[in-house]
């Protein structure tokens, strides 16, 4: 993987965030309650103290942003060149200088400072030392905003630079733009760049990872490249040609020969041969894409001449593929793997480190003692073992080709279709695979609880019952009703059907007459339950008459008792009026019931105003008074907080 994790750059802040977060944290790491009582030792300690913080955090800041970015000359020359294609290597350089100057003018603004703070001789000059401190220091970091927010587009961009290892196997793709280049690295990769059907969709550079030889390798799309001098590309096309120039890899130059792309033949091969010197110590193959509408065999006898001249004589490899067909991606993926690692070891083996490894190993060559051939001896029970794992295998190899699947057999029965799970068991009896499985219940098998001649004696039980209602033995006799059952029967209708009756009248009174407020229900008479029982079967004796009669003559006696002994208390209410007068005349006021002469009301009322005494100090009625007129009291809510707890009570 790459060495440089450009993710991991602190956020660089405006030159207002910048300020406001130094004096906010110098604010609230530092002292802030001082008096011009104290020694102005001790005054000239505490603004001291103010400036040395506010100092090293702008101190602190700075170095990290300084420290974060990459420098040019120490990273590798393809990220070098790379970005000074995106951001102009002079600009960046600037203002990376510019934050490094800001960061040694903070520093002499505080030594400054802190030497005149030495010589003030009052608290007042002490503050005002301290603001114009802190005020140049602030000027300082606001004159920076520019290359803060230059160094911030910077950063955010870099985040989103993909992660390319310079030193990796590497496949690098290339050529004329909407040529096919990103759906060769999608098809290979598990990359996902953008496809259309138009020019330079791709405006960066892409990177994939594939697996080949239990290897790990990356796939770099480049942008599209124009044929035009270096001065008049621009910074899509350059950053393609710095890949080019700095990435060790294999080079795939991929042509379109249906010429969809929007550029002959011709052109193409110009463009191939202006940007050859960049191949150069690297492995090259040129692929011709999009087969499926034209082949190289296609061609016209010039077009296969300037082929012939170009890349044939030189020994260059032509390889053809569809990246819609997906048609020779792998022919093409593996040679040129295979020509990057074989590069790859060449070049190890011609490097200094291969002589000193090459000192170290032995390699011991046995030499052969006489002329006698000597096979290897192998066990005849070996042969034989070896001879039926291989009859064994052909055997199920047979077995394989001509046992049907399960679908197959569906497809030919169609809608006949059983799956029939039992015919593969495996039992060495074949007759018992389609046997019943017994069912077992708390241990016992239910069979063994079954009689086996229960549908024989269900059957003897139906006919009996059937002869049973044939004669007659469940119909019943309705001669049996005696003359007293019929009277009841005859009373219970009629009881019915007046019920019917009366609630069909109630109804249609309730419809057509209006509804009036209940009044005092009035009295059902003796006679009228009398008649409407005598109506319905029902004679009364004379002991229920005599009860009616009594309940009534009752409420009568009540209702006179009750008017006598009204007149009675009329009475008594009179003769003892005056009296009552009497007595409420006479009655004590409230504060003196309870008390036996003068003296003894005016001792009450002494007690009654020391007691209130303590109470009128504190602004209070009395003890149910709990009103705290201060609402806010000081020493709850003035000062500042310090770094404990924040619950004062």
């Amino acid at each position: 993987m790459s060495h440089y994790n450009f993710k991991k750059i602190t956020v660089v802040p405006t030159a207002k965030d910048f300020v406001d977060i130094v004096l906010s944290k110098t604010q609230r790491k530092t002292p802030t309650v001082i008096h011009k009582q104290y020694a102005i030792g001790r005054i000239r300690q505490f603004y001291l103290r103010k400036i040395k913080f506010a100092q090293q955090s702008f101190h602190d800041k700075l170095t990290e942003i300084l420290t974060d970015f990459p420098k040019l000359d120490d990273v590798h020359p393809f990220y070098a060149d790379l970005m000074n294609v995106l951001y102009d290597k002079d600009h960046y350089k600037l203002a990376l200088g510019q934050i490094n100057t800001a960061r040694h003018l903070v520093d002499n603004v505080a030594k400054d400072y802190k030497r005149l703070l030495k010589y003030a001789d009052s608290l007042y000059r002490c503050k005002q030392l301290k603001k114009a401190a802190l005020g140049r220091m602030c000027t300082i970091m606001k004159r920076q905003g520019q290359s803060l927010s230059y160094l911030e587009q910077v950063r955010q961009h870099l985040s989103r630079l993909p992660s390319i290892d310079p030193n990796t196997r590497t496949l690098l793709i290339t050529g004329f733009p909407n040529v096919g280049k990103s759906s060769f690295i999608n098809k290979v990769t598990r990359a996902d760049v953008e496809v259309q059907p138009y020019a330079f969709t791709t405006k960066s550079l892409f990177v994939g990872h594939m697996d080949y030889r239990y290897l790990r390798w990356q796939v770099v799309d480049t942008p599209g490249i124009l044929d035009h001098s270096l001065e008049e590309r621009n910074t899509i096309e350059m950053q393609a040609i710095t890949a080019l120039a700095h990435l060790r890899s294999a080079v795939l130059y991929i042509m379109d020969l249906s010429e969809q792309c929007g550029h002959n033949i011709t052109q193409q091969v110009e463009l191939f041969n202006n940007i050859k010197p960049l191949f150069a110590n690297k492995p090259l193959i040129v692929v011709v894409n999009k087969i499926d509408v034209k082949k190289v065999d296609e061609l016209t006898d010039e077009q296969k001449e300037l082929f012939q001249s170009t890349f044939y004589d030189e020994n260059i490899p032509v390889l053809e593929m569809s990246t819609l067909t997906e048609e020779g991606i792998a022919a093409v993926k593996t040679q040129a793997c295979d020509k990057l690692l074989a590069q790859r070891v060449e070049s190890k083996l011609q490097g200094r480190k291969v002589n000193d490894v090459i000192n170290r190993l032995h390699l011991a060559m046995p030499a052969a003692r006489d002329t006698k051939s000597r096979p290897p001896c192998i066990p005849e029970k070996i042969l034989k073992k070896k001879k039926g794992n291989e009859v064994a295998m052909e055997t199920m190899e047979t077995d394989a080709t001509e046992r049907k699947l399960e679908r197959d057999i569906e497809v030919e029965q169609g809608d006949d279709y059983f799956l029939d799970l039992k015919k593969n068991y495996l039992l060495s009896n074949e007759e018992e695979k389609y046997d019943v499985i017994p069912e077992i219940w708390e241990g016992h098998n239910i069979a063994d609880f079954v009689d086996p001649d229960i549908l024989k004696k269900l059957d003897e039980l139906e006919k009996e019952e059937g002869l049973r209602e044939e004669a007659g033995v469940y119909e019943e006799d309705e001669s049996e009703e005696d003359e007293d059952t019929k009277e009841i029967r005859k009373t219970a209708r009629q009881i019915r059907e007046k019920k019917k009756l009366a609630i069909l009248e109630s109804r249609i009174n309730k419809t057509k007459t209006p509804r009036l407020p209940r009044g005092r229900s009035k009295g059902i008479k003796g006679s009228e339950i009398i008649g409407g029982l005598g109506e319905l079967g029902l004679e009364l004796k004379e002991s229920a008459m005599e009860h009616l009669t009594r309940g009534r003559s009752k409420d009568v006696s009540k209702r006179e008792a009750r008017k006598r002994k009204r007149e009675q208390s009329e009475l008594d209410t009179s003769s003892t009026r005056a009296a009552s007068r009497a007595r409420s005349s006479s009655r004590p006021t409230r504060d003196q019931s309870g008390l036996r002469d003068e003296t003894m009301v005016k001792k009450a009322k002494k007690m009654r105003k020391s007691s209130q005494v303590k109470f009128n100090r504190n602004a209070k009625k009395g003890e149910g008074d709990r009103v705290i007129l201060i609402s806010k009291p000081k020493h709850l809510f003035a000062g500042k907080r310090g770094m404990g707890k924040t619950d004062r009570r």
